[in-house]
């Protein structure tokens, strides 16, 4: 059997915070909330594909935040460039817009890049070849 990624865990200072973002801008769903001896956990994932893959979010309110390395990211694919451009307007309203709306041609597609509230980037793009 060939490995498969069903998740990505990541630290959350605010999980309710981390939560409204990941809803908000990926338009994920919460599918589980739990409670591991204090530690507040949520996993989130598209709509219909919850079983397929989920971003796990872990409270962590004691943790620094890290800067990530450049390009170090989650990616998602939006069905067109307006969806760029609207969720690159809404996260320059928020103040956490990082990067673009660029088109990077090609394989890389058109894209923006935003920081959840614990710093962590997300891409979003449209026409991403992933070959």
């Amino acid at each position: 059997m060939t490995a498969t990624c069903t998740h990505i865990a990541i630290h959350a200072h605010d999980i309710e915070a981390g939560t409204d973002f990941y809803q908000r801008y990926a338009g994920l769903k919460e599918v589980h909330r739990r409670a591991d001896h204090g530690v507040g956990v949520v996993w989130l994932g598209e709509p219909d594909r919850e079983h397929e893959f989920v971003i796990v979010l872990i409270e962590a309110s004691h943790a620094d935040a890290a800067d990530p390395p450049p390009m170090a990211h989650i990616g998602y694919s939006v069905a067109s460039r307006q969806e760029v451009d609207r969720l690159t307007d809404m996260a320059r309203s928020d103040g956490i817009l990082v990067e673009g709306p660029v088109d990077a041609g090609g394989v890389v597609g058109y894209y923006s890049i935003v920081r959840d509230p614990d710093g962590n980037q997300v891409e979003f793009s449209h026409g991403q070849d992933l070959g």
